[in-house]
């Protein structure tokens, strides 16, 4: 059931002597809250920068626009974004019997396998060949089931694709698929039949993107033109970037009241060595590490645990957990009940985050991937 966004119950403060209060402990339902439907933005701003910021380091919010970023950040801060780039995952098909099939890739193997969510009304057998695109004699190609993926976060299966002149699964998709836009966003439930809009090519991607990998988009770093680039290099803020394929499993709803038994689907990420001498500057000469979006935020947090700079990663990070590299942290308004709404909440304060909710609400801020975003602050210091 969804509530009003509240704050814990506060009760008159303790004396000096008294002893410190348990730790709070958090379920999903303190992460729920009624959002108006009309905020869910279903297009972009018009332009990147253009879209608005809220400023909620302080207990008092301060609205912004977002091109601002620069001058609230000092020289020496250290900026970390997320180079992936989101791929056309989405394809359609159908049985031998006519049965219609949707494929969502979530990760390219070796040998033109893949690894796909399958959407269809009857499953077919391991072995059964499904046409993708009208299959290869209408110029599309074939999918080869074989067998389901050992992920236990839910329905994934392996398929081998087979395209004309041996395209690679990248170049099939390239050719065949469409962007695998967030549910939430009406007009993707259309996608087999409506051309992806010009508008979902560009703005779905974000300007620095490199490495193809993604099924969503890093959508804080949506916000980024060259502009403000050129700004935050003018006053000395340095970028750096980390790499992490972002998975169909971000939009996996908690499903358990006790956080503690939902299992984290799991992302591959790296860490260049550029970006780790860039972090280590940044410690040297004083600066603040800016991760923009979560994805950053769980790279970053993923290496610094593990020791790892490029693997798997199925942190998942509720109040409670120590954070050791980021400092300041944007990102867009997120879903109730999420595993993004838990992150930002450990990172800010879970006060913090309901009260700015609150806030972007009452003024009507955008919200999901094609709206606004926020600026916070870590609330406690960093842990060793």
């Amino acid at each position: 059931m969804q509530t009003p966004l509240s704050s814990p119950s506060n009760s008159s403060s303790p004396s000096a002597e008294a002893p410190a209060a348990p730790a709070r402990t958090f379920t999903l339902s303190d992460f729920d809250f009624a959002l108006p439907p009309e905020l869910i933005a279903q297009h972009p701003a018009p332009e990147r920068s253009g879209s608005r910021l809220l400023d909620g380091r302080s207990r008092e919010p301060a609205d912004r626009i977002f091109r601002e970023l620069p001058g609230l950040l000092r020289e020496g801060d250290l900026l970390v974004f997320n180079d992936t780039r989101v791929v056309k995952a989405r394809l359609f098909g159908e049985k031998a019997s006519g049965g219609k099939l949707e494929l969502l890739i979530e990760r390219v193997l070796t040998g033109n396998e893949v690894v796909a969510h399958m959407k269809v009304s009857k499953k077919p057998l391991p072995g059964s060949t499904v046409l993708m695109a009208g299959g290869r004699a209408a110029g599309g190609f074939d999918a080869t089931l074989l067998g389901r993926w050992p992920d236990d976060n839910g329905p994934l299966f392996r398929f081998a694709l087979h395209g004309p002149a041996g395209e690679s699964p990248w170049e099939l998709m390239e050719r065949h698929g469409h962007l695998p836009l967030p549910p939430y966003i009406e007009r993707q439930q259309n996608a087999e039949h409506d051309p992806d809009e010009a508008e979902d090519s560009q703005r779905y991607q974000t300007v620095f993107a490199r490495a193809p990998g993604a099924v969503a988009a890093p959508t804080a770093a949506l916000h980024f033109d060259e502009a403000v680039l050129a700004d935050l290099a003018a006053r000395g803020i340095e970028r750096a970037s980390v790499t992490l394929h972002v998975g169909a499993g971000t939009f996996q709803p908690v499903k358990t009241e006790n956080l503690a038994e939902h299992r984290m689907h799991s992302e591959w990420y790296e860490v260049p060595l550029a970006t780790l001498a860039a972090l280590e500057r940044c410690r040297q000469r004083g600066g603040r590490v800016v991760a923009v979006g979560t994805t950053t935020v769980r790279t970053l947090e993923s290496w610094a645990r593990s020791g790892q700079a490029t693997g798997d990663t199925d942190i998942f990070i509720t109040p409670g957990f120590g954070f050791r590299v980021v400092d300041l942290l944007i990102t867009n308004f997120h879903l109730p009940k999420s595993t993004l709404m838990m992150l930002v909440s450990a990172f800010a304060g879970y006060a913090q985050v309901m009260g700015l909710y609150r806030h972007a609400i009452a003024q009507r801020y955008r919200f999901f991937s094609y709206g606004d975003s926020m600026l916070l602050e870590r609330s406690g210091p960093r842990v060793a």
